[in-house]
């Protein structure tokens, strides 16, 4: 069975989403959004805010900074 290598973006993103830990997510266009990441793909990012799911894609995302460090 042939392994696969993870990048550092999905090594990342799994590695907030498993500990809960909160983070801020800068968009292109100078929105910041706070949350939670409960899932992501290839293309986006499902972020948990204000009991609220918001589905957020990649291509807008300029910046992730997590509340505590990775």
């Amino acid at each position: 069975m042939a392994e696969r290598s993870q990048n550092l973006q999905d090594l990342f993103l799994n590695s907030v989403r498993k500990s809960k830990n909160p983070l801020t997510i800068f968009l292109i266009n100078g929105v910041k959004l706070t949350g939670v990441v409960t899932s992501f793909d290839n293309f986006c990012v499902l972020l948990r805010r204000d009991g609220h799911s918001q589905l957020v894609y990649k291509h807008a995302i300029s910046t992730i900074m997590p509340s505590q460090p990775v």
